[in-house]
C-alpha cells in the first residue's frame, strides 16, 4: 500500500510539469509544497482528531492521511495547470515585459518557469490557509456548541459523523 501511495505521489507531482510545458517545449519545475507536507501541516495545526474528522470521520488515521493526500495532490495539480495557462496568456500579451518581470537569469529565459512556480505556489498556499482557517473556526464552534449540537447543525449523513468536514467545506 505504501508503494502505491509513493507511486501516486510521484505521478501527481510529475503531471503538473507535463501540462505546464513552455512555448519552447521545456516544462518548468513547479515549486509547490508537496501534498505530504501540506497534510502534515494540517494535522499538526488543527490536531489529530480534527484532521481525522475532516478527512475520514469513520475511518482510521491512515485513511485520513490517504484521503488528505489524494485531495491535496489534486489541488496542487490543478493549481499548476491553471498557473501555466495564466502565465502563457500573460506572456502572449507582452513577452519582453513578461521576461523582465519573471526572468531571474542573465537572459531572462527562465521567466515562464518562474511565473508558473510562483503562481502555483500562491494558489496552493491560499487554499491551505483557507482550509486551516476554516478548520480552526469549526473546531472552536464545536467546542462552544457542544459535540451533539454541532453534529446536528452540520452533519448530513445518518450518523452525523461528517459534521466537521461539512463545517470546513461550508
Amino acid at each position: 500500500m505504501k508503494n502505491l501511495i509513493v507511486i501516486a505521489s510521484l505521478f501527481a507531482l510529475a503531471v503538473p510539469t507535463a501540462f505546464a510545458a513552455s512555448p519552447t517545449g521545456q516544462g518548468p519545475k513547479v515549486a509547490t509544497p508537496s501534498a505530504s507536507k501540506l497534510c502534515k501541516q494540517q494535522r499538526r495545526t488543527i490536531g489529530t482528531s480534527a484532521f481525522r474528522a475532516l478527512y475520514a470521520p469513520a475511518g482510521s488515521p491512515k485513511a485520513a492521511m490517504n484521503n488528505c493526500l489524494q485531495k491535496l495532490e489534486s489541488i496542487t495539480s490543478i493549481a499548476a495547470k491553471n498557473a501555466a495557462m495564466e502565465c502563457k496568456a500573460e506572456s502572449a500579451q507582452d513577452e519582453a515585459a513578461f521576461n523582465e518581470l519573471y526572468g531571474k537569469n542573465k537572459n531572462d529565459k527562465n521567466a515562464y518557469g518562474k511565473c508558473v512556480s510562483m503562481k502555483a505556489k500562491e494558489k496552493v498556499t491560499a487554499q491551505q490557509q483557507a482550509t486551516l482557517s476554516a478548520a480552526k473556526t469549526c473546531k472552536a464552534e464545536k467546542k462552544a456548541q457542544g459535540a451533539q449540537t454541532f453534529a446536528d447543525t452540520y452533519g448530513t449523513n445518518k450518523t452525523k459523523r461528517n459534521a466537521f468536514g461539512k463545517c470546513v467545506s461550508a
